[in-house]
């Protein structure tokens, strides 16, 4: 089962294109190294502060697809700086 969790986010103190990539490229690396997920900026490249974060998730099942891109979701919200507005999650 693939899993593809696509999030759009604000981020407010982002005063530049250099101030979002810091911020996304945080956020992206901590993904990656703490769960079993692919996660990369999709959208809105050449916006300050707005992005939008696809997550994708294989597994044998849902429930641990699920389990893995929840996961991702709860660490993006721990993070002060981004606030995610609209989260589409596509099961393939």
């Amino acid at each position: 089962m693939i899993g593809v969790a696509d999030c759009e986010c604000i981020i407010y103190n982002a005063h530049s294109l250099k101030d979002k990539r810091a911020v996304l490229q945080r956020i992206l690396t901590r993904i990656r190294q703490k769960f079993n997920v692919s996660a990369a900026e999709v959208g809105y490249h050449d916006v300050w502060q707005r992005t939008s974060i696809a997550i994708a998730a294989v597994s044998e099942g849902k429930a641990g697809a699920e389990h893995e891109l929840q996961n991702a979701l709860k660490l993006i919200d721990s993070f002060p700086e981004i606030e995610r507005t609209i989260t589409e999650i596509e099961w393939l």
